[in-house]
């Protein structure tokens, strides 16, 4: 008995709502190789308790009190590299894809998606595979392939200052206007007023566009 406990799949389960916790949480204990060990409602509680359990497998809430998933990841792949990370998100936005895989993420699965999905997911992940949706991995590798075939060099950014590249770089990343502000030592007005001006220089209309343009820029890494 004892052997076979062992041998399932450990997994950390977090996100702020309850009831998507225990839908979840059902549908890996389902399955007789998968064991949630714990849950978090937040993003501060799920890297702690990844510390003292080592789970083999986190699954975290992009969208989380405290810290936000793509942060969880990060903090987590760095204190724990045997430990994998899935996102669950409501939307397939590679804009966050690209974040958590430059965080350690392994992959993400769609709230609404089926439960073979997540199932299969946490199996992969495991492995040490990715998983992604077709749709998001090809534009993944689409954009890294234009990067490099346009060839953009990381010494131009379209007349942005210094100050505006770095709060470029951080929304890239996922932070939040708070976040950016508390970095950075500067006021949350001050960052609105940064990334209106980004937005009116380089003409993007969304942070999607504008990860993409860290991206190909060399900022951050797909």
């Amino acid at each position: 008995m004892a052997s076979t406990t062992k041998e399932k799949i450990r997994v950390l389960l977090a996100d702020d709502h309850a009831i998507v916790r225990q839908g979840v949480k059902l549908i890996l204990t389902a399955e007789p190789d998968i064991e949630v060990v714990a849950e978090a409602e937040d993003g501060l509680r799920a890297v702690e308790l990844a510390r003292q359990l080592k789970p083999d497998v986190a699954v975290l809430d992009i969208s989380m009190p405290g810290i936000n998933g793509i942060e969880a990841t990060r903090q987590i792949k760095a204190a724990l590299r045997e430990t994998a990370v899935l996102a669950l998100t409501m939307h397939a936005d590679d804009a966050y894809v690209f974040q958590l895989l430059k965080a350690g993420g392994s992959g993400y699965v769609l709230k609404n998606a089926a439960a073979t999905d997540l199932v299969q997911a946490v199996r992969a992940a495991r492995r040490g595979e990715a998983f992604l949706y077709p749709s998001v991995a090809r534009a993944v590798v689409a954009d890294y392939l234009k990067r490099l075939e346009v060839g953009e060099g990381r010494d131009t950014y379209d007349g942005l200052t210094e100050r505006e590249k770095e709060i470029l770089t951080l929304v890239a990343e996922g932070a939040t206007n708070q976040e950016i502000a508390q970095r950075l030592y500067i006021s949350i007005k001050t960052v609105q007023t940064h990334r209106a001006h980004i937005m009116e220089k380089l003409n993007l209309h969304d942070r999607s566009m504008l990860v993409r343009y860290a991206i190909r820029k060399g900022l951050i890494e797909p």
